[in-house]
């Protein structure tokens, strides 16, 4: 009586709430899902990271409804067994249970569910290990935690775990009932690890079991998808037709029928460009012509019809009225063509509008933002020079031939922009807003502008589907126009607008650095353009303004193609590793521009260039022609040195070990050595890797020695010329030091020596100066490692403490944080109460082989998170380590373990009440269980019995500590996780006795009841 009253309870109070909420959170995750159909679908809508957040909060309260189902309803005493009886094998397993309540499992599996469609994994993973665990006697029920945990651990991409609750489960017989549930996670399995032939196989078997018409629908699509990458062209049109059959959302069905024509293009290629031209022409596809376009552009691509395909593209990208990841996977195919065919300027444009499109994540994506990077630095000088050679074949020109060569690019221009004006007005119709009016053609270039950001702004306010400025590309695109127009191109950092970001810079005044900047710029481009034929670009005067036909702007415009035909050629060879346009560049600049300050930069690199090629006679003619030209040039040296073959093979391990011999020598005071280091560093490595360095020590030498303007004039060069070293803030520091009235003096110092390094240099008056180290051994606690970064395989380690604490503590989660503290590295573990529980996580650290062998390098600290902010700042590490000898190093612990007891402080109580209470007959006690905290709760889920409402509904329970980690944890310990906490206190011992003559079997559940059935969702 006791169970079944419990059992009814759970189900028709708390469990009944979080299964509402559920629902609900899962048709809000589902009408809000939005696929990404240019990739192939997950499985689980969870895995799309845009909408993971959907849902979340109905999800949270199912959670909260089943751990207080769990915490009121648990049952863990086993039944009074009459002894006269025999047991069968029935029985056994029956008394063998760890839950005697025979509903308390749907309360697991749906709090394990709403975990893992709100998107956390790792608590998902521990409700189904521990599930696992408390259900083992029951097969359909292991079955079913079984195959959820393989869900979380495929969804978290923990492929080998979740093979392995596969593998031994694969060994087990699976039970009828939790074949639905393995069906499932075999599919989202086999997707994840690309063996599409056995998704197909078993996703067949989940579009079976789907309830739900839209789930059906986006299931048949990846069927799809699966096909066409099994080349199986047959069914994945027959799978694109069926998720035209379900009638589900428009935007499934359009990709859908994209999809079909694409896969039936290969023998009816221009029957399919015809259906997707007559998709393009209707009004409901406005808003995916990015799409049809970019169909149409694989189908011709597809024919080898590379010209259609890219005026496909094209069209396509400038008639998409979206900005999502569809455009930018259109602008990245398109990219990709032009980078083929070396046609960089629009592999730029291309490249640079998809990089803000795109998921980082994309496989694809480092490459593109590789290339953007690259064609960034080089598409200025092939414009260049593309520009100037333009303008002085114009300015060779008769006068007749050059004003009708202008007049074509007026004519051209005009198009362009009634095309564009035309597309403009199509997108402000197809938004429902009006358009602005005719735009005069002659003022467009002032209106380009300045209008375009005013129009996106006011069509945001007017409820225009760009509802923010950097929604709309074309107002994104005129805006970086503006700012390069007006500043230049600038790296995305800090301080951008400083001429010069070196250590020195910094104690001038800000506003001079940002003047000088100004008025670099104001010099070139002026404030206000005339209103006048010069300034419109529909006029001839403006291009004959441009055109270099007097000697000084012949000259000028000379400067400009040779200094980027430098600069494009050392590109193209270092960075796009395309010798022969580096050849072309170099080649030119040398025969037509002898002249050019680059020429012995141009020799040498190519030298370099034919040495790559193999031909060696070529290289040595451009040494010979540096010899005979430019003898006293460093680069002449550079390859006339005897030992350059040597130093090109060796030369970075022959520097390093001179530096470290020439460090060795600085720090015992041996500078005659130092001196002689550098001086070999500037004669057979001066454009080594640590010439920067050795300039630094050289100067630092000759301070000891007494030469203090010497050392100034080397810490002025490295900063100077080394801008980027790592030791050009040392460097700046001490200029800025003399530039301030202070004064050199000599003296030794280990700059190696990081653990004697403080930042703050603290004076009597400085108020951080009272800031002392603090003795308290109670408060939180961490546990650092730390290290130079290229002395510990921080991966690894990283990988080995993860591991450890998974699997060793089961009641507590540590967090890992590492930190780049001052050039070294710093691997905290926080979540320690005290100073004992750090010193004992330490001390099993340690005793673990694997972490010691990789910690050889690395500096143990155990501090609390007060005296933490203080390290390397007030107090050096060694001042710390001498601290902590001193008060904590002599301190006894206990040794009780102290990290086994749970971090865990008890709810307060709940005012809720079910109704009238019937007594428990089968009290929750567990027999030797100690550690229990007695609380009262109070249950008002339901609405009472009007003659019980002035009942006192109070349950005695106990609480419970649930583990934090996943199956490897869980499978280590007995432990009781905190979703079922709380149980019903015991009863009467007369209830008691009078339970042993009224013993039942237990009641079967069935698990295929559709009422409890939540696979839809």
């Amino acid at each position: 009586m006791t169970r079944r009253w419990h059992a009814f309870k759970a189900r028709y109070n708390t469990y009944y709430n979080g299964t509402l909420a559920y629902i609900d959170a899962s048709e809000e995750k589902e009408n809000g899902n939005r696929d990404n159909y240019t990739e192939l679908l997950p499985l689980y809508t969870v895995a799309n990271k845009q909408s993971r957040e959907l849902g979340k909060a109905g999800y949270e309260r199912a959670i909260e409804k089943c751990q207080k189902t769990i915490r009121l309803h648990s049952i863990k005493r086993r039944p009074v067994w009459d002894k006269k009886r025999r047991k069968t094998q029935r029985d056994r397993e029956w008394l063998s249970r760890r839950e005697y309540n025979p509903f308390l499992w749907r309360a697991w599996m749906l709090m394990g569910r709403s975990q893992f469609y709100k998107g956390d994994f790792d608590e998902a993973a521990s409700t189904f290990a521990y599930m696992s665990r408390l259900y083992r006697t029951q097969p359909a029920i292991y079955g079913k935690a079984r195959a959820w945990l393989a869900k979380c651990y495929i969804e978290e991409g923990w492929n080998y775990d979740a093979e392995d609750v596969i593998r031994a489960t694969r060994r087990d017989s699976i039970h009828w009932a939790a074949q639905k549930e393995w069906d499932y996670t075999l599919t989202d399995y086999y997707l994840r690890t690309a063996d599409y032939a056995n998704a197909a196989q078993y996703l067949r078997r989940v579009i079976r079991h789907e309830m739900r018409r839209k789930q059906r629908a986006r299931e048949w699509f990846i069927m799809g998808q699966i096909q066409t990458l099994l080349g199986n062209k047959t069914a994945a049109t027959d799978a694109y037709r069926r998720v035209i059959r379900q009638n589900p959302p428009y935007e499934v069905e359009f990709n859908a029928r994209i999809a079909m024509t694409e896969v039936m293009s290969g023998s009816q290629s221009n029957k399919m460009i015809a259906r997707l031209k007559r998709m393009a022409a209707s009004d409901k596809n406005k808003e995916y012509l990015d799409q049809v376009y970019y169909a149409i552009g694989n189908i011709y691509m597809a024919r080898r019809d590379t010209a259609n395909a890219i005026s496909a593209y094209e069209r396509g990208a400038a008639r998409a009225t979206r900005s999502g990841i569809e455009k930018g996977v259109l602008l990245l195919r398109l990219g990709d063509i032009y980078w083929q065919r070396e046609r960089y300027a629009d592999a730029q444009r291309s490249y640079g509008e998809a990089i803000g499109l795109l998921d980082h994540d994309r496989p694809d994506y480092a490459q593109l933002n590789q290339r953007s990077k690259v064609l960034d630095e080089l598409v200025p000088f092939t414009e260049t020079i593309h520009l100037q050679d333009s303008l002085q074949q114009l300015a060779r020109m008769d006068e007749a031939s050059r004003n009708a060569a202008i007049d074509r690019v007026i004519t051209q221009l005009k198009r362009k922009e009634r095309e564009e004006q035309r597309l403009k007005s199509e997108q402000e119709s197809s938004n429902g807003t009006q358009p602005d009016g005719a735009m005069d053609t002659g003022n467009s270039n002032r209106l380009n502008r300045q209008r375009p950001l005013n129009t996106s702004t006011s069509a945001a306010m007017k409820g225009d589907k760009a509802q923010w400025y950097f929604y709309n590309p074309m107002a994104v695109s005129q805006g970086k126009t503006a700012f390069r127009k007006l500043w230049g191109k600038r790296e995305n950092v800090d301080n951008w607008r400083r001429t010069n970001k070196t250590v020195v810079a910094v104690g001038n005044n800000d506003d001079e650095a940002v003047a000088d900047t100004t008025e670099l710029v104001a010099d070139s481009i002026p404030a206000t353009l005339p209103d006048s034929a010069v300034a419109d670009p529909h006029k001839r005067e403006y291009y004959l303004a441009q055109i270099p036909f007097t000697d000084e702007q012949k000259a000028e415009s000379d400067l400009l193609i040779m200094d980027a035909l430098y600069n494009a050629g050392v590109i193209f060879k270092d960075k796009l590793d395309n010798l022969t346009l580096s050849e072309r560049s170099l080649l030119r600049l040398t025969s037509q521009y002898a002249s050019s300050e680059r020429i012995p930069d141009a020799y040498y690199h190519l030298f370099l260039l034919y040495m790559r090629k193999g031909d060696k006679h070529t290289a040595d003619s451009y040494v010979s022609l540096l010899q005979r030209n430019y003898p006293h040039n460093e680069l002449t040296v550079l390859l006339s040195d005897p030992n350059y073959v040597e130093n090109a093979r060796f030369g970075v391990h022959i520097e390093d070990s001179l530096y470290a011999a020439t460090y060795d020598a600085f720090k015992a005071g041996r500078y005659n050595e130092v001196r002689a280091g550098v001086e070999v560093s500037g004669s057979r490595f001066a454009l080594g890797a640590n010439r920067d360095k050795f300039v630094f020590i050289g100067g630092l030498s000759k301070l000891n020695d007494g030469d203090a303007a010497g050392c100034l004039e080397d810490m002025r060069t490295v900063v100077e010329k080394y801008p980027e070293s790592g030791v050009a803030p040392l460097a700046g520091m001490i200029v800025k030091g003399v530039g301030e009235g202070r004064k050199l003096y000599g003296g030794k110092f280990d700059i190696d020596n990081v653990w004697q390094r403080r930042a703050a240099v603290l004076a009597d008056s400085d108020s951080v100066a009272t800031r002392q180290l603090s003795a308290e051994r109670n408060t939180p606690f961490v546990y650092m490692a730390v290290y130079a970064p290229d002395s510990v395989d921080e991966n690894r380690l990283l990988f080995n403490i993860a591991r450890y604490n998974f699997t060793s503590y089961l009641v507590r989660n540590f967090d890992i944080a590492i930190e780049d503290v001052g050039g070294m590295h710093s691997m905290t573990i926080s979540g320690f109460r005290n100073y004992d529980e750090a010193l004992q996580y330490a001390r099993q650290l340690h005793s673990q082989k694997p972490v010691a062998q990789l910690m050889a390098h690395a500096r143990s600290v155990i501090v609390s998170e007060v005296n933490r902010q203080l390290l390397g700042q007030q107090f050096s590490y060694d001042d710390y380590d001498r601290f902590y000898t001193r008060h904590f190093a002599p301190l006894k612990i206990t040794d009780e373990p102290l990290l086994n007891e749970p971090d865990y402080t008890p709810e307060p109580p709940s005012d809720d009440n079910y109704g009238p209470d019937v007594p428990d007959t089968a009290p929750d006690v567990d027999a030797g269980n100690d550690n229990k905290t007695y609380i009262t709760i109070e249950d008002n889920d339901a609405v009472t019995d009007k003659k019980n409402a002035a009942t006192d509904n109070t349950t005695t329970v106990v609480t419970e500590k649930k583990p934090a980690a996943a199956e490897k944890k869980a499978v280590a310990t007995d432990k009781k996780p905190v979703s079922a906490d709380k149980k019903p206190a015991a009863a009467d011992k007369k209830n008691v006795v009078n339970d042993k003559k009224k013993q039942k079997q237990p009641v079967e559940v069935d698990l295929n009841d559709e009422y409890y059935d939540l696979e839809g969702f």
